[in-house]
């Protein structure tokens, strides 16, 4: 029997906390994130820059959360924590 591999979606998952909830990023842009990140980590002052994402709403029927595509906001990256 193969081994079954966890793939990873096209998507990267943050916690905005200030709002409580999940916020999923492409994985395209989350390299943005990191050089923000690299940038400016420990610096009194950050800057407010933003970045695209879909928030994660409660799924009733499935009682679960699930990305919704249908809202795609902008999110201050100094706010945004990886999700693990």
């Amino acid at each position: 029997m193969g081994v079954l591999k966890k793939e990873g979606g096209d998507h990267l998952v943050y916690t905005l906390e200030e709002e409580g909830i999940l916020v999923a990023i492409e994985k395209q842009y989350a390299s943005s994130i990191k050089k923000y990140w690299k940038k400016y980590k420990g610096k009194s002052e950050q800057p407010d820059d933003t970045i695209s994402g879909f928030p994660f709403v409660h799924d009733e029927e499935q009682n679960s959360l699930k990305i919704d595509f249908s809202e795609q906001k902008l999110y201050h990256i100094k706010l945004l924590k990886k999700f693990e």
